[in-house]
């Protein structure tokens, strides 16, 4: 039986800050392929703003009431002010069966409109601030460990990507683990041909030389300074490698500045933001891409440097860690340990035929694993319980 869906999150493409958009997205399409109606409530983004209908999926942007406040508490506000009376307007006209929240950002609408709906409420939590920070130390940081903990508490269900998010979450929050389903995340076929290099004419490549290639939000959660010192070690035993890191996010000035002291900007690259295609491209032409996170709770990125049957070398934390078996499908390195990186590096750059038969493992377990189809049929049957459970709670009151 189809059902209507309400996703709600903050970002979604082409608005795309990490893996959180890419994931809503996934989850849409699949969720449509399987008979739903999927509409997804969404701030602006400078591309494109208002009524859209993507991939069947209705996409329903707003902006918040108060846009150009710089004040981030009042932004957010803003924005769960205008999400809330933007889906009661909906409702009206589509009547919505599930309300499905991403994140703590868009949590206080959800809530709301929980309430006002009358119809179940289901939350992924992508990550944690605590996780994040390694602890609550600032005014910001409690307070959006606060909203995390009302949001975990008043949903039906909770959906977390990986095990050790639900044992952070456990912990942190004191949830009933029969409250929380593990449902990893998936990722789309690589549809670019391997020699579409014309998507990378502006980018610093080298095809004579060995591509080492990362990608992400630019914070310390990442572990992009463990890289930076590993590189100074790599290159001078081997001059044929150079790195290119891309994302943006607030450390990216700082990264560049590290690797002009280091005298390492002739090889080491931080070009910012990337496109899709362009990410996809650099993922085909790379010997290996690297993931040093010191916090990860799943790292779709990883996974679709799988998926394109590169040899990862992934921190053995969070999710990562349950995404590779050490030296059969990538490499496992301690977070925040240069020499680590570097051992498992020179592994790769000194074993390529077995890389190459790494990647190509890595590859078929993630078309057999983690696909989107997968991840919309786990979370379908979430829905179907919390309806259930709704329509049983509605009989006792009677």
């Amino acid at each position: 039986m189809g059902r209507i869906i309400l996703l709600i999150s903050w970002e979604y493409p082409p608005h795309v800050v990490g893996g959180l958009a890419r994931h809503v997205h996934g989850l849409a399409k699949g969720l449509f392929k399987r008979g739903h109606e999927v509409h997804v409530l969404t701030a602006n983004s400078d591309e494109d703003f208002g009524e859209d209908k993507s991939d069947s999926i209705h996409i329903h942007r707003v902006e918040p009431l108060n846009e150009n406040d710089g004040h981030f508490f009042h932004w957010i506000a803003g924005l769960n002010l205008a999400m809330e009376e933007r889906a009661r307007e909906l409702h009206h006209i589509y009547c919505f069966d599930i309300i499905h929240a991403h994140d703590w950002l868009v949590g206080a609408s959800a809530i709301t409109l929980h309430k006002y709906l009358y119809i179940p409420f289901i939350t992924t939590i992508h990550a944690t601030e605590y996780g994040r920070n390694n602890g609550i130390f600032t005014e910001l940081q409690r307070f959006v460990h606060h909203q995390e903990k009302m949001l975990a508490e008043r949903s039906n269900h909770l959906i977390v990507c990986s095990q050790s998010m639900k044992e952070e979450l456990f912990h942190l929050f004191t949830q009933n683990s029969d409250k929380m389903t593990v449902i990893p995340n998936g990722t789309e076929k690589n549809n670019l041909p391997v020699k579409a290099h014309y998507v990378l004419d502006s980018l610093p490549i080298n095809f004579g030389k060995r591509l080492i290639f990362s990608i992400g939000r630019m914070v310390e959660e990442k572990g992009f300074t463990t890289l930076i010192e590993a590189a100074e070690t790599l290159i001078e035993q081997n001059d044929q490698v150079y790195f290119i890191v891309a994302g943006k996010g607030p450390l990216l000035e700082p990264y560049r500045q590290k690797v002009r002291e280091r005298l390492l900007d002739h090889v080491f690259f931080f070009p910012g933001f990337i496109t899709d295609q362009q990410r996809t491209a650099l993922l085909n032409i790379c010997e290996i891409a690297v993931f040093p996170s010191k916090y990860e709770p799943f790292g779709i990125v990883a996974l679709e440097a799988m998926a394109a049957e590169r040899p990862v070398i992934v921190s053995r934390t969070g999710g990562l860690k349950g995404l590779v078996q050490h030296r059969q499908t990538g490499m496992l390195m301690d977070p925040g340990n240069v020499c680590s990186l570097i051992e498992q590096t020179q592994y790769l750059l000194n074993h390529p035929l077995h890389a190459k038969e790494m990647g190509k493992k890595a590859r078929r377990i993630v078309d057999d694993m983690y696909n989107w189809d997968r991840v919309a049929e786990e979370t379908e049957s979430v829905y179907e319980a919390a309806l259930l459970q709704s329509n049983l709670t509605e009989i006792k009151k009677i």
